[in-house]
């Protein structure tokens, strides 16, 4: 059997769109010969779909979409996935199409709930295994969640099957690749079945999908790999109960990883909700540098806007490292000095401040005259403002609400401050674009005199390892405590994390490259008296 596995970035909602992709498969596959063309999870209405999926009409049109699909099948059968309504019920399925007509539906039967994922809101579990015959080849489906769990392979395997094929929409987070390879490992060495396994590309709100679809031997070797956040069409051959050995793909390091999954995140928020390009604040400082330099490689520097808004708290090699580093990109660049907004300000408000030490309020105001300006040059142009705050920030409440939040994509969201600095010395690495000052100067918010991040905050490395081992390993004080850490510092961090709970809900949606970011998968009270945690 010769199976084509379409690995590609679909739009959620965009079925019309979605369907055009799969024809357009069906055909270059048909032409090469395919016997069997797999897509993705979802590959017909993008993922997630989220509460689209709670809408009749959602799976009238989907319906339709399928047999516009099944009439481009003559000659090759194809499994393409979507969300299917029967008889009152709602399931996560995967149909195969071929001559014209549906031959067989699988609807899953693990639905995840954990994480960034909620099928259960939506979907009743599948109970019975599928396994359709293509080319004299007894072929089962699993769908994603199916594989990460024994009961779905097992039962195909029981049901005759000789392979399994598998469309996921698996997000990416550092390390996710080696996950994958080792959950379909233990479900080869469980059943026997070689496995196809088919993944998303692209960005969907705060997920980034990577690809990297796979084949994997009855052995446990992987035959073939296709590349990570690149669309591909690729034409593998089934023979003798194994894969054919293919191209595989070399590792890629966790900065190279995570960079490019950023790129994606802000190329496809950007593309898919129509905006014109970005604009963000230019700083100086490292996390706008980076957050410039992702955002260039992204879209290209024609999108790009960036705006130096120097104070009288401004050092001057921040306006000339900026300066440098537009120099070397080449996109477009504004300098607005905000002391005149930032004096207006403390002149309408002196009345309410007469008597009142200056404190960490004139700070903000700053900030929130920043985030104005950009928000405002936003509304005229078109263009979405892309923050500049990065995970270690959001963690402690080290970020001004309507000032440097304020915006509409969160591109280091998820990005510690300690990676911020792996990240900018890995695009250097490629090509210079960060002035290396930038890098090496102590981080400042610069809304005072001689200020430094330190001055509030632990030192990052520290605040980092303990943020880690809070927020994305779920561990206790007491464990952290025992880990090493002093114990003052433990405290701090995890009252500051509680009581800026409320600035994260405020916070826009980011790229999501951990296994617990800030978004679909943290869900605390804002108003919690619980001693211990969140």
């Amino acid at each position: 059997m010769k199976l084509a596995i379409a690995q590609f970035n679909p739009t959620v909602g965009d079925l019309a769109g979605n369907a055009d992709k799969i024809i357009e498969y069906i055909h270059r596959a048909r032409e090469q010969g395919a016997d069997l063309l797999l897509t993705p999870e979802f590959s017909l209405c993008g993922y997630p779909p989220e509460d689209l999926l709670l809408r009749p009409a959602f799976y009238v049109d989907c319906a339709s979409q399928v047999i516009r699909i099944a009439a481009e099948t003559h000659g090759i059968a194809v499994l393409v996935s979507y969300p299917l309504q029967e008889r009152g019920k709602r399931y996560n399925a995967a149909s195969i199409v071929r001559n014209g007509k549906i031959i067989a539906t699988y609807r899953k039967i693990s639905l995840p709930n954990n994480e960034v994922f909620d099928e259960k809101r939506y979907f009743e579990s599948g109970s019975h295994a599928c396994v359709v015959e293509i080319a004299g080849l007894k072929v089962g489906i699993a769908i994603c969640e199916d594989v990460w769990q024994p009961q779905a392979a097992m039962l195909a395997k029981h049901a005759g099957a000789e392979l399994l094929v598998v469309p996921n929409a698996s997000p990416f987070h550092i390390d996710k690749q080696k996950r994958r390879v080792g959950v379909i490992r233990q479900r080869v060495q469980e059943t026997g079945l070689p496995i196809a396994y088919c993944n998303l590309t692209g960005g969907q709100d705060e997920l980034v999908f990577d690809g990297g679809s796979f084949l994997m031997n009855a052995n446990g070797d992987i035959a073939a790999e296709l590349p990570h956040f690149d669309d591909v069409l690729s034409l593998h051959q089934f023979q003798h109960g194994n894969w054919l050995a293919a191209a595989t793909q070399p590792p890629m390091g966790v900065e190279q990883a995570v960079y490019q999954a950023l790129c994606v995140g802000v190329r496809d928020y950007v593309a898919k909700n129509g905006f014109k390009g970005v604009l963000l604040g230019l700083s100086g400082g490292i996390d706008s540098a980076l957050t410039l330099a992702i955002a260039v490689d992204a879209l290209g520097p024609d999108r790009v806007h960036a705006v130096m808004m120097p104070s009288q708290y401004t050092a001057d090699i921040s306006v000339n490292d900026s300066r440098e580093m537009i120099n070397i990109l080449g996109c477009h660049y504004s300098e607005i000095p905000i002391k005149p907004v930032f004096d207006s300000f403390l002149h309408a408000l002196s009345g309410e401040f007469a008597g009142l030490p200056v404190d960490t309020t004139e700070e903000n105001i700053q900030a929130r005259v920043r985030g104005t300006l950009l928000m405002a040059m936003s509304n005229k142009s078109g263009r979405v403002v892309l923050t500049t705050g990065n995970k270690s920030e959001m963690t402690v409440g080290y970020a001004t609400l309507y000032g440097d939040m304020a915006g509409g994509f969160a591109v280091l969201k998820d990005v510690a401050k300690t990676l911020v600095y792996r990240l900018s010395n890995y695009r250097n690495s490629v090509g210079r674009v960060i002035p290396e000052r930038i890098i090496t100067r102590p981080p400042s918010a610069e809304l005072r005199p001689d200020q430094t991040d330190q001055d509030s905050l632990p030192p990052y490395d520290v605040l980092d390892a303990i943020m880690m081992a809070y927020v994305e390993e779920n561990k206790s004080v007491a464990e952290i405590i025992q880990a090493g850490f002093a114990e003052a510092d433990v405290k701090r961090v995890v009252k500051l994390i509680k009581i800026n709970e409320y600035k994260r809900r405020q916070a826009p949606v980011g790229v999501r490259i951990t296994p617990r970011g800030f978004g679909k998968d943290w869900r605390y009270p804002i108003t919690s008296q619980y001693p211990n945690g969140l």
